[in-house]
């Protein structure tokens, strides 16, 4: 370890227990009925509550200056109590033992703008995103809560190809998003490699998203930070939900064991390997279209087919409230894809040819946290947690006694300790550690003609955090403020990553906001080959090496103003990000850089608009999105600046949604200019065995435009038991738009255009029944 890191971990526990020790010289504690009394003298108010409450509670009296909602705010932090507010002049006291301590740890993220697309969607203070699934509306297109969708609709956020698996913030490739369920970091998101979300949509009930301004006690994602968790309460009675859709079927419950323990379980089933419908026949066209496991059965003549796909996830949370200020949560999930693939075909010899192939992709997680709240405004929480995922595929060419193997895998180890220190009513600090063990492997195994490649990486990450929040009496200001140091051991680099976040309420209903932060990244994905995986999850996750993979590093500030008042919302936001020391190998070229490595950076001037109007029963928004995102690399193109692969210039989503009662319908448009291509030189050497480009990425392929329209209905089918349906459909007027355009050499060295189609008309429904 250098003497710089020794420095810098020196002048961070100084800070921190400088912080902590901060206000602990106290004056002599008083019975909280005592101090109750003396407050409702003060404050004109009367407490209610039971004596055996309050009993053995014991403080220092609150600050004289304080307002009445500042000293309740600091007796709920301090008593882990519920301080309900009835009325002006009543103030109801009662248990607080299911709520989340954690989330007692953030009571300064405060809502700024409810309702911020629609309901279920707020921003907070410090400028992420919060997406409630119990109370969500409705995004048309969609009938379930599937939460990787509904942050597409919010503006800066985008997937070039449908794909859930491929989310865009801000130009970022989507392994630049940390997304962590439940704790635990995820390899893998999306169910029908990509497609649909791999989280039970009704099991998720809370979602932070931070496109910038994150908060340092996360590291990597220099794009996004998406944070998701199940429900944390321990319910009185046991619940029951089952459900279905035209691709899976779904059960999930959450059972009372005891006052202090409960257990939510949930399993999600795909039939697909039992009955088509028309959305399996929709989405698997969609994946499967451009694979090379269809370009086979284009170039032969295909006798037999016997296909056989399905996914499935189960989630386990228990839960266990200790005492009235500490808890513990145990997490487990498992997520995978199966696919089957065997066929019989005639090659364009006349030989009979079969081949069985099969692809897996599979997630296992657990995390494990205890959480404790001491009385001297302190709490903490230490976590434990594991990830796994694993990709692997295997084609088996009976009548060439051939057989090919592939596979990526991921290990991560992770310990996280956090502390929070409330200094006063108006300050907090936010300190801690984080350990990381990432283990990549990758295997490639031929048998005829024989050969083996087998290679593991594994990286070390210490990092400690810290950063301070503030607000003003009259909450019209917000600051939180801190850095993050990372040391990788293997890299022997150590990074140090301030972050701000800046919330001023400048007039009436008008409010500034300034967010900034430097980011690192030590693990991405790269495309060795684009028929790795058959084509269809060709990306694999790869470590820094300080060589050919070097360190991912980001900065970006923004500054917006948004204006809230009687129903309508204008938000206005402009940034500039910069992203370097990525590979040629992470982007997925497919034109003369196909093959290349090389090192260089993408950046980004942008901008987001947002106009959200609610009246009565009815909402509408518009989102829209500028961004002008250009690499630059070191030997490509001449070191020149081009487009981004990912790049749409200009994106627009407008929804128009109705309530009635317990009726929901919603329209929606989706537009965004074109994906950047290259095309190929008209003048082919035909003595060159590749093909030949013009300049990267000058070409544009025609503007996306989508229709999707939704409806639910909620009723109560019998006197226990309440039911939802629903019906969607995407793209409504069946629109071909094209994801994707690329080129390729077949036998005759002819040049074939490929093009990659978005979803064609996809319809849905679901029932379902709680209980």
């Amino acid at each position: 370890m250098n003497k710089q890191l020794k420095r810098l971990i020196l002048l961070f526990f100084f800070g921190l227990f400088f912080g902590l020790g901060h206000g602990q010289i106290q004056k002599e504690k008083l019975p909280l009925v005592q101090l109750l009394q003396e407050l409702e003298i003060r404050y004109g108010i009367k407490f209610s509550y039971e004596t055996s409450i309050i009993d053995s509670i014991e403080l220092v009296p609150l600050e004289t200056k304080l307002t009445l909602a500042q000293a309740i705010q600091r007796l709920r932090i301090i008593t882990n109590l519920k301080f309900e507010v009835l009325s002006e002049r009543f103030v109801a006291i009662i248990p607080n033992l299911s709520k989340d301590l954690l989330n007692e740890t953030h009571q300064l993220d405060e809502v700024v703008i409810q309702n911020y697309l629609t309901k279920g969607l707020n921003k907070t203070v410090n400028g992420a995103i919060n997406v409630n699934s119990n109370s969500f509306d409705l995004i048309p297109g969609l009938i379930e809560p599937d939460v990787l969708q509904i942050i597409q609709n919010l503006p800066g956020i985008q997937s070039v190809d449908e794909r859930i698996s491929n989310i865009n913030v801000r130009g970022g490739t989507n392994d630049q998003n940390l997304i962590l369920y439940e704790g635990i970091r995820m390899f893998q998101t999306g169910h029908f490699f990509g497609l649909i979300s791999a989280f039970n949509p009704y099991l998720t009930e809370g979602v932070t998203l931070s496109k910038n301004g994150t908060s340092a006690r996360f590291g990597d994602g220099v794009s996004s930070t998406i944070i998701i968790n199940n429900s944390d309460e321990i319910n009185k009675t046991n619940t029951f939900g089952l459900g279905g859709n035209l691709l899976n079927v779904d059960g999930l419950t959450n059972i009372a064991l005891t006052k202090k323990m409960a257990l939510q379980l949930s399993l999600r089933r795909s039939y697909t390997d039992l009955l088509v419908s028309k959305t399996y026949d929709a989405y698997f066209d969609r994946i499967f279209r451009d694979s090379e496991l269809n370009s086979q059965n284009n170039r032969n003549t295909l006798l037999s087919l016997d296909e056989r796909f399905l996914f499935y996830d189960v989630n386990g949370k228990f839960l266990y409230n200790i005492n009235a200020s500490s808890k513990f949560r145990f997490n487990i999930l498992n997520i995978n894809n199966h696919l089957d693939y065997n066929r019989i075909f005639t090659t364009t010899d006349n030989s009979i040819q079969e081949t069985r192939s099969a692809l897996n992709q599979a997630s296992f997680g657990v995390s494990a946290t205890y959480n404790k709240s001491w009385r001297n405004d302190l709490t903490t929480s230490i976590q434990l947690y594991y990830s796994n995922y694993k990709l692997d595929a295997i084609n088996n060419d009976l009548t060439n006694e051939s057989r090919i193997i592939q596979q990526n895998e991921v290990d991560d180890y992770g310990l996280r300790i956090d502390l929070s220190k409330t200094i006063d009513a108006l300050t907090k600090v936010n300190s801690g550690y984080q350990l990381n063990e990432v283990g990549v492997s990758n295997l490639e195994d031929v048998s005829n003609p024989l050969f083996t490649s087998f290679n593991k990486k594994i990286l070390r990450t210490h990092a400690i955090f810290s950063e301070i929040e503030w607000k003003s009496d009259s909450k019209d200001s917000y600051l939180k403020f801190g850095a993050r140091i990372s040391y990788y051991e293997k890299l022997a680099q150590v990074v140090m990553e301030p972050r701000v976040s800046f919330n001023q309420k400048i007039a009436d209903f008008f409010r500034l906001e300034i967010l900034g932060e430097l980011k690192s990244q030590s693990i991405t994905q790269i495309i060795d080959v684009q028929q790795d995986f058959f084509g269809i999850e060709k990306r694999r996750w790869q470590l820094a090496n300080n060589d050919e993979v070097p360190l991912i590093k980001s900065q970006q500030a923004s500054v917006g103003f948004s204006y809230n008042f009687n129903g309508l919302l204008i938000s206005a936001e402009g940034y500039y990000k910069n992203v370097s020391n990525i590979t040629a190998r992470s982007q997925g070229f497919q034109n003369q850089f196909q093959f290349t490595n090389d090192i260089g950076s993408y950046n980004i001037l942008g901008a987001d608009f947002l106009i959200n109007k609610r009246y009565k029963n009815f909402k509408a928004w518009l989102s829209y999105t500028f961004s002008n995102n250009k690499y630059q690399f070191k030997n490509l193109n001449n070191s020149k600046a081009f487009a981004n692969t990912l790049d749409l210039t200009h994106a627009i989503n407008t929804s128009f949604v109705y309530n009635l009662e317990n009726l929901k319908l919603g329209i929606g448009f989706n537009w965004h200019s074109g994906r950047p291509y290259t095309k190929p030189a008209v003048d082919q050497n035909l003595n060159n065995s590749e093909i030949e480009y013009k300049d990267p990425n000058r070409s544009r392929l025609k503007d996306y435009f989508r229709t999707d329209i939704s409806a639910t209905y909620s009723f109560k089918l019998f006197k226990y038991i309440n039911a939802d349906v629903g019906a969607s459909v995407w793209n409504i007027f069946n629109r071909t738009n094209l994801v994707n355009r690329f080129y390729k050499e077949d036998s005759n060295n002819s040049i074939l255009k490929t093009d990659s189609r978005s979803l064609k008309f996809t319809p849905n429904f679901s029932f379902r029944v709680r209980f």
